[in-house]
């Protein structure tokens, strides 16, 4: 592929050459056309995909990953040959730009959410990828009876199908995890209020523990206490106020309790003063070296976590525990969209039937086997017609089983792995939490699809699945700081509305009260 350019160059060049996207000769596939959704091809097909890093380290830090041994036995296990280009975590949006203004587009492009997201620069509407309805009906059987409808939808245009969807049964996925055994040596309870959680919380730092709360900048993995008061500033995030649909920010009472929530944390140093400025790599060393008492993140990562944390901290116990609850007597992190990855397949590939039998295949028994154990003789054995299989606990074997259940197995339900956590206590555990704690939280709001227009023309008034609008943001962070005053919260929602939030509340009311059909509106699951 060619090199990245500049991203304002590419902004440029984004109008004029998107509608030529998808017309460069690609490599086409020679797969077989034989009959039957489960079949491998006879000859080996061949495809590109671009896939983001997703910061996992194994994959950032591989010097090739086309010539990673999973990859080489995937490829042998479909009889595919593909080109991985690997996209940075830290740079997708203006990387996916990049590539379609240069109009270097793989075979098949992975997307963060459905076709309206923001990384997929209106490329779906150009005509850049084509429907998959009918060669889904042919070759993907195994995707068309296991991935739920709400997640198809999700990746639907016009009435057709335009990408494969890796999806998410249970929407409440981010979790508060919590030094366990910090929590039994301070003699408390697990909390479940506000009031309760800062009891923890300034007890930890009695005792020594140098991040009580482990903060992150942006309040990514760090939003815990906006879930209490129901004011996630996020996209999904608007409610109806009195003849207005608004985002969930402008409960100005609940907001404002909030903020002073993260306000006294800083002030007494329950939260670290760098929390701003921490970025997700600096977020996890700190925790796993032992220094926090108390953070967020999906609950998947449990147990990979606490095996990396007793590497530094043998007695380390982390453990999920319910999130703290606000004046309504409900909390939780922001529930998930159906999809949390899409795959799009370039017009230019004119047979594409070899790519979806490949995704077919991830839907297969011999795929979550693979994905799950890995290889046999290698990472698992067969005793008595049963697998053998031990899931690592240094840090470099979790990373790598990590990459190949997470990162490799493109379409699967991502809820958890049923497979690995069925074969101990601990994975029956954490089924169980899911299936019990996070099952009965989360928050929620009414949501448009596709985005809202006002959002994409005013990007400083535009939230993101889970970051504040710009203008939101840097308010937020100087009102914990003490730098703004946090009763001045109104004065942040009329400069947040007279730089183009106005447009959003006017267009989401209208489409919230019209209901036309070029607008899907949903409202909140919880």
């Amino acid at each position: 592929m060619k090199k990245w350019i500049p991203t304002t160059m590419a902004v440029i060049m984004l109008a004029g050459m998107l509608a030529a996207c998808g017309e460069k000769t690609a490599e086409q596939p020679t797969a077989s056309s034989a009959a039957g959704a489960s079949t491998k091809p006879a000859e080996k097909s061949k495809f590109s995909i671009s896939l983001r890093t997703l910061a996992f380290g194994y994959v950032e830090k591989s010097p090739d990953i086309n010539q990673d041994k999973w990859v080489k036995k995937l490829e042998e296990l479909t009889n595919t040959d593909m080109n991985i280009v690997l996209v940075p975590h830290k740079e997708y949006e203006q990387k996916m730009i990049q590539m379609f203004a240069t109009n270097d587009i793989p075979d098949v492009v992975q997307g963060s959410g459905g076709v309206n997201g923001k990384e997929m620069a209106g490329s779906v509407k150009a005509g850049v990828f084509q429907p998959l309805d009918e060669l889904l009906k042919k070759y993907g059987q195994n995707l068309l009876k296991k991935v739920p409808k709400e997640a198809w939808d999700n990746v639907t245009y016009n009435g057709k199908i335009y990408a494969i969807p890796e999806y998410l049964s249970n929407p409440s996925r981010r979790a508060v995890f919590i030094r366990k055994d910090l929590l039994d040596k301070a003699g408390m309870a697990i909390p479940k209020t506000v009031d309760e959680y800062l009891a923890v919380l300034r007890k930890f730092k009695e005792m020594g523990v140098e991040n009580p709360y482990m903060g992150r900048e942006n309040f990514k993995y760090s939003d815990t206490f906006f879930g209490a008061y129901d004011v996630y500033p996020y996209l999904s995030m608007f409610e109806k106020q009195g003849d207005q649909v608004v985002p969930k920010f402008f409960d100005t009472e609940n907001m404002t309790k909030a903020l002073q929530t993260y306000k006294t944390m800083f002030d007494e140093g329950l939260i670290s003063k760098e929390f701003a400025t921490i970025n997700p790599t600096v977020f996890k060393n700190t925790i796993l070296a032992g220094k926090a008492g108390m953070w967020s993140m999906n609950a998947n990562e449990v147990l990979q976590w606490e095996a990396q944390l007793k590497a530094s901290v043998p007695s380390g116990d982390i453990e999920i525990i319910p999130s703290p609850t606000g004046p309504d007597g409900k909390g939780g992190h922001y529930l998930y969209g159906p999809v949390t990855r899409a795959y799009f397949i370039n017009k230019s590939v004119k047979d594409p039937a070899g790519i979806i039998k490949f995704f077919d295949w991830m839907m297969s028994d011999e795929a979550e086997k693979f994905f799950t154990f890995g290889i046999e003789g290698d990472t698992y054995k067969t005793v008595n017609g049963k697998i053998d299989y031990k899931s690592p606990t240094d840090v470099t074997g979790v990373d790598e089983e990590r990459y190949r259940q997470s990162f490799l197995w493109l379409v699967q339900d991502t809820t958890y792995n049923k497979g690995t956590l069925s074969l101990t206590e601990d994975g029956k555990k954490l089924m169980n939490i899911y299936d019990t704690i996070l099952k009965n939280e989360g928050r929620d709001g009414i949501q448009f699809e596709p985005r809202l227009d006002a959002l994409t023309k005013n990007p400083d008034v535009a939230p993101l699945s889970d970051q504040a609008p710009p203008v939101i943001l840097q308010h937020m962070v100087k009102m914990v700081y003490g730098k703004e005053p946090i009763s001045d919260w109104p004065k942040v929602l009329e400069e947040w509305k007279s730089k183009g939030g106005n447009d959003v509340i006017k267009e989401a009311t209208e489409k919230f009260n019209n209901k036309d059909g070029s607008t899907t509106v949903s409202m909140p699951r919880k």
